[in-house]
C-alpha cells in the first residue's frame, strides 16, 4: 500500500520519443536499475528518467555468479513489481538469456514484458544476425527496443569473464559497425558497457539514437548504474565504473538524487570510472 498511495512528483511521463529529443537537446539521460516497487518509487520520486529491470537481478538479488540463470518468469515478476512503483519514469526490461534465440521466442518474451508486466521497452544484448532479426521484428510490432553492446553479460563465458571490449582497433571497428546495425534494425536506445572512452564517444556521434553508458566514459548521452552498486551494498569487489553515492549521505533518496545531479551536470563518470 505504501507505494500505491505515495505521491510522485508532478512531471510528465518520460517517453521513447522523448529520449531521442533529450539527445538532440544535449540533455543527459539518467537510468538506474530497480527490481521492486519500493525502490522503483524512489527512482520515480527522484526524477530518474529510465528504470531498468536488468537481468543483473540474478547477481544482486538472487546471488548467482552471472545473469545466465535468470528466466523470463523472473523478469516478468520483477518488471511487474517495478511497474507498480512508477508514475513518470520510463520502464525498460531485459530479455533474459536465450529468449532472443529466434524471432518467435523474442516476440513472446517482448509481448509478456510489455503487455503483461508493463514495460515500455525491452533490452536485448549483442548484434548477431538473429539478434538484429529480433530487433527488427519487435520494432515492427511497436515494441521499442534498447540494444546493448560492448561487455554484454550474457556472453560472459565467450569473453572469458567480465572483460572490457573494443580495445584493439579491429574490435573497436566491429563494435562501431554493430552499433550502426542495431540502430538500423530499429532500436530506440543503446546501452554501451565496458568499453574505452574513445569508442563510446565515436558510437554516440555515429548513431541517431541515444546511448547510455556504464563503464563507457562521459561522452554517452546518459549513464546507468546498478542500484546496489550506487548504494554500496553489492558484496565483494565492485566494478571500477561504479560509485557509492550513499557514502556521506543519510538516505537512499539523497543518494539517487546525487547520482542524477552528477550525471546531468557532467560530474559522473569521472576519469577514475572510465577505461582507455
Amino acid at each position: 500500500m505504501y507505494v500505491q498511495t505515495a505521491s510522485a512528483p508532478d512531471r510528465k511521463p518520460v517517453t521513447v520519443p522523448g529520449l531521442r529529443a533529450m539527445k538532440a537537446a544535449g540533455q543527459r539521460i539518467v537510468m538506474l536499475t530497480a527490481y521492486d516497487a519500493s525502490f522503483a518509487w524512489q527512482l520515480d520520486n527522484a526524477g530518474v528518467d529510465v528504470a531498468l529491470v536488468g537481468d543483473s537481478l540474478g547477481m544482486v538479488v538472487q546471488g548467482h555468479a552471472s545473469t545466465l540463470p535468470v528466466t523470463l518468469e523472473h523478469m516478468v515478476y520483477h518488471t511487474a513489481a517495478v511497474a507498480r512503483g512508477l508514475r513518470s519514469t520510463l520502464l525498460v526490461a531485459d530479455l533474459p538469456f536465450m529468449s532472443d534465440r529466434d524471432v518467435p521466442h523474442a516476440l513472446e518474451a517482448g509481448a509478456r514484458l510489455v503487455g503483461e508486466a508493463g514495460a515500455a521497452m525491452v533490452k536485448i544484448e549483442g548484434a548477431a544476425p538473429h539478434v538484429l532479426d529480433a530487433i527488427e521484428a519487435l520494432a515492427a510490432r511497436a515494441i521499442p527496443v534498447c540494444g546493448h553492446l560492448g561487455l554484454t553479460p550474457q556472453s560472459v563465458h565467450k569473453f572469458g569473464g567480465f572483460r572490457i571490449q573494443g580495445r584493439e582497433q579491429e574490435a573497436a571497428e566491429r563494435v562501431l559497425a554493430e552499433a550502426r546495425a542495431v540502430a538500423a534494425a530499429g532500436a530506440d536506445l543503446l546501452v554501451l558497457e565496458g568499453m574505452p572512452v574513445a569508442l563510446a564517444e565515436r558510437i554516440t556521434q555515429a548513431v541517431a539514437i541515444p546511448t547510455v553508458g556504464i563503464g563507457a566514459g562521459p561522452h554517452c548521452d546518459g549513464q546507468v548504474l546498478v542500484l546496489h552498486d550506487l548504494l554500496g551494498v553489492t558484496p565483494g569487489k565492485r566494478p571500477k565504473f561504479s560509485k557509492d553515492f550513499l557514502q556521506g549521505r543519510d538516505s537512499v533518496a539523497a543518494a539517487i538524487t546525487a547520482f542524477a545531479e552528477a550525471v546531468r551536470g557532467g560530474q559522473f563518470p569521472g576519469p577514475e570510472h572510465s577505461f582507455l
